[in-house]
């Protein structure tokens, strides 16, 4: 039966330092005042539903008039210009079956959202219809995990907005630089159950357990309401750091999302094909 405790004991051993190494790599970064991002309401990519597109002017100003923070999506066009855009491609939202990045903003500007008089928004253009909103801003990485020329365009960029920010990104690389080189900016690790949504593999794993975090040291955790982990739990016990919930759909997830999380990214009225 020897052979059996020796199992036991590599076993346990193996438990015990896994656990410990999660703890260690998912910590975030060092308390910061973070009350003013405390108890939000950040709209969805604008206040949209089945007329209004996502990530439209017309949404930002509705969730402008509405008195609600914006959440919204940077990437950059081939001619190195900010546009505010979720998906990597332009099927789902123009019709187009190409990726943006390819595409100059001129050429992207003929394009229109959802069949719309809306196009793809500058990221200028959205700062200005903002005028001082509360701002999630969110740094795709669809130009790359670790574009850096990216995240210096923003931040330029978010230099010129009068209104209170925070930035976030799914790539720990892309908050990571903000760590670095600009650590008086509120930022903050997108995550969710990967392993769940998307399978099992090694980044899926980090991602999902906020291992990553030894990366981007985020001073918030932007995480799918839906979903949780064991890093998701070992983070809210050891650490606690600003909870933002993401995204929350309807009136009763809303509210469940507000009892569990400190601020809550929404949709309102969902479009239909999304609920």
């Amino acid at each position: 039966m020897n052979w059996l405790y020796v199992v036991l004991i590599c076993l346990s051993s193996f438990i015990i330092i896994l656990f410990a190494l999660m703890v260690i790599l998912e910590r975030p970064n060092k308390k910061r005042d973070t009350s003013y991002f405390k108890g939000k309401m950040y709209a969805h990519r604008g206040l949209h539903d089945d007329e209004v597109p996502e990530n439209s002017l017309t949404a930002f100003r509705l969730a402008k008039e509405a008195g609600y923070g914006v959440e919204l999506d940077v990437q950059m066009t081939k001619d190195k210009q900010l546009v505010v855009f979720h998906d990597g491609d332009l099927k789902r939202m123009c019709g187009v079956d190409e990726k943006l990045k390819n595409f100059t903003y001129e050429e992207l500007s003929k394009f229109r959202l959802k069949e719309t008089d809306e196009h793809i928004p500058l990221f200028s253009e959205v700062l200005k219809v903002l005028d001082g909103a509360d701002l999630i801003c969110e740094i795709k990485a669809d130009n790359g995990m670790k574009n850096y020329e990216l995240c210096k365009l923003v931040y330029d960029m978010l230099m010129t907005y009068k209104g209170k920010f925070c930035m976030e990104s799914f790539s720990p690389y892309i908050t990571g630089w903000f760590k670095k080189n600009h650590p008086e900016i509120i930022r903050g690790q997108l995550s969710e159950n990967f392993v769940k949504s998307m399978g099992f593999n090694p980044i899926h794993f980090f991602l999902t357990e906020l291992m990553v975090n030894a990366i981007s040291r985020p001073d918030f955790v932007a995480y799918n309401h839906y979903h949780k982990s064991l890093g998701w739990h070992l983070e809210r016990i050891f650490y606690r750091p600003l909870w933002v919930a993401w995204t929350a759909r309807g009136d009763a997830e809303i509210q469940s999302a507000k009892r569990r999380y400190d601020s809550v990214i929404f949709e309102k009225n969902p479009p239909k094909e999304r609920k």
